[in-house]
This record gives structure tokens, sequence and C-alpha cells, in this order.
């Protein structure tokens, strides 16, 4: 029985977020203090949000366990630009659980929702991980609100993870939550939490959805907004289904030509020597979006 708990604990907590010490245990990459954060009441419940820098908005999506300080030096790069707004979602960081299901579409809706509260008609959304499927069911649900958006180690079906990961999604739960008191995960979540007691109520609601199949292939090429998809060339996603995921965008379909005539808007960037507990805060995710994002004609 001990074997069997030490190994679903360490797939579990190797699932969904890096194992790396955050920005918020980690001095040498402490975010400035953002310049707005709050409660955005939206769809129902109240969602935290912080913003930093000035100019056009950027919605970050943490990954799964983690919050929105998880990215350290890729957002302090980003706020450089542009006006970031780390959205913290569902039992996660400072947002409470709420007494409803976590589920893609409520999600998708809570960031909806929050941009038009903060007052902007659109903006750049971008997420990792949990949050870039987020992000990406933002896009299909909400289009009206996504301007440009990037989608870094996301897959668009569940099978798109590597069997290990989905495992793990399949073995979260909140009988983890005493065995994972101490790591970074939970660090990062008691430093950020109202209650910190909330922490087994955010693995009994991700374990009620995080391992459920879906597949939005469907969905894909009625996406607007211009995208960039970013994975680890050793990632948890399936870089077989990461490179398909820019095919049901249109890319990748043709020579782009001498002059780039055969191009789409959509973009796909590996990031080498890199993991999915790695890329969140690796500087080089930071310069791809930037150059993405400022390409904007």
């Amino acid at each position: 029985m001990f074997k069997y708990t030490t190994r679903v604990l360490a797939i579990a907590s190797l699932t969904l977020a890096p194992l790396a010490p955050t920005a918020a245990q980690d001095p040498g990459t402490m975010l400035p203090p953002p310049s707005e954060s709050g409660y955005a009441p939206v769809n129902g419940v109240e969602v935290y949000y912080s913003v930093y820098g000035t100019g056009e908005p950027l919605v970050l999506l943490h990954g799964g366990l983690m919050t929105t300080e998880m990215f350290g030096p890729v957002l302090t790069a980003l706020a450089e630009g542009r006006q970031v707004i780390g959205i913290e979602l569902q039992a996660h960081g400072h947002t409470l659980p709420f007494d409803r299901p976590m589920s893609w579409d409520a999600l998708a809706t809570d960031v909806a929702e929050v941009i038009r509260y903060l007052g902007h008609e659109d903006a750049d959304v971008m997420g990792y991980s949990l949050g870039g499927g987020v992000a990406l069911r933002t896009a299909i649900d909400h289009p009206d609100v996504v301007d440009q958006l990037v989608v870094v180690s996301a897959p668009y079906a569940f099978s798109g993870w590597h069997d290990f990961n989905r495992q793990g999604m399949r073995a979260m739960g909140p009988e983890l939550a005493e065995g994972m008191v101490g790591t970074p995960l939970h660090q990062a979540y008691v430093q950020a939490a109202p209650d910190p007691e909330n922490f087994p109520r955010l693995l009994e609601q991700m374990g009620e959805f995080i391992g459920e199949d879906y597949d939005w292939s469907a969905d894909i090429d009625g996406i607007e907004a211009p995208t960039l998809l970013v994975v680890a060339d050793h990632d948890s996603v399936r870089i077989s289904h990461a490179t398909a995921f820019f095919e049901l965008l249109g890319g990748g379909q043709a020579d782009g030509g001498w002059d780039g005539a055969g191009m789409t808007p959509n973009r796909f960037a590996v990031i080498p020597d890199a993991t999915h507990y790695t890329i969140g805060a690796d500087p080089r995710l930071g310069e791809t979006v930037i150059r993405f994002l400022d390409a904007k004609e």
C-alpha cells in the first residue's frame, strides 16, 4: 500500500505543475507588486486577479495547483511592454473553491467575464498546462473577447497527454493532500490562499474533472484569434499531438514561400532542452510570446 500511495503521489504531483521553486519561494524571481489586485464578481463567483505593467491587456493563466507567480521572469518580461492580468482559477491561489463543480466551460466563462469586468472589450489570452486548456476553451466559447491566443504545453484532447500524465490526472484527489504538505506546490498555495485548509478541496475539485476525456478537435478550425502554440521538446504533451494541433489550425499545410505568402497567422514553437516542468518560467518562453504578440499588424 505504501509503495502504491507514493507512486500515485509522485504521478499526481508531476502531472500538473512544475516542481521547481516558484517565485513565491525564490527571492531571485520575486515579482514586482501588482499595480492593482482584487476579486472580480463574475459568473456567480468571485475570481482573483492581479495586474502588472501598462499597455495592451494580456491575460495570463497558470498551471494546475499553481498561482500566477509560477511564471516568474516570464511575467516580468511580458509586463515590460503590456498590461499583464494574472487570473487565478477556481480553487487556486487567492480564489476560493466555490460551491460548484470545476469545468472547462465554467473556467473559460470566468476568464471572459473578468476581461469585461476590467473594462476591456477583448484581450490577448495566454495559458500554460491547465491554464492553456482554459485559454483554448475561452477562444472557442467566447471568441469576441480573445484577440490573440497563446497555448503553452496544453493539448486539444485528453489523448494528447502522455500515458504517464493521464494516469496522474486520474489519480488526483483529496487523499493526496497530507503527503503533499511541504512541497513547493503546497507552500505556494499556503502563501496565497485565504484559507490554506482548502488545499484538499483544491485536489478534490481538480480530481473530479481533470482526468475526464475530452476532444475539441472539431472546434479548432473555428478559432478566430491568431494563435501561438508552444511546447517543450520533452513535454508532457506528445510532440506529435502538438504538431497535429498546429495542422488543425491550418499551419504547416504548405510551403510558406520565400515571401511568407503561404503562411497563416498562426505559429508553432518548440523550446529545446526543456520539459513541461521548466517551460513556464523559461525566459525563452517570454521572448517567443513577445515576438508573436508584437508582430500583430
